[in-house]
């Protein structure tokens, strides 16, 4: 997590490579908990606009997330949250989650897909926030 602008409006880092392996006898139970957590600190942090860097760069496929369990994130964040998002950067996107969003896209209000923003190098991210509030593991730098 860091913050930009005169607000300090929140940034929320999300480094996929550290979510849990789906082959877990818990996989269902971990990401139930999981997503209430990240809901709930939400909650608390974001009084007005914030975003969302998805860090997906170094992430082996079966750690990252299904379409079913993206989707009901979505539907289970309330109306105020998404409305004050104001961008959702998915740092190295791999084809995986670039045929997911697309698929899904129909399905998704069209103010959020124009908050999608993809991003290929941590250089072209620090372009757009500043990196000394955002912290990047080491495995997704390398």
């Amino acid at each position: 997590t860091g913050y930009y602008g005169d607000g300090l409006n929140a940034i929320i880092v999300f480094a996929a490579c550290f979510l849990p392996d789906s082959s877990r006898t818990d996989y269902n139970y971990v990401m139930e908990n999981l997503f209430l957590y990240v809901i709930s600190t939400l909650e608390l942090m974001v009084a007005e606009d914030y975003m969302i860097v998805y860090l997906n760069g170094a992430t082996p496929r079966r750690r990252m997330p299904g379409l079913g369990w993206m989707k009901k994130c979505y539907q289970m964040i309330d109306r105020r949250l998404r409305k004050n998002l104001k961008s959702f950067i998915i740092v190295h996107p791999s084809w995986f989650i670039r045929t997911i969003l697309a698929v899904t896209r129909p399905f998704i209000s069209s103010k959020f897909s124009s908050k999608i923003q993809y991003v290929n190098t941590l250089a072209e991210l620090g372009e757009m926030i500043p990196m000394e509030y955002v912290h990047i593991p080491d495995s997704i730098v390398k």
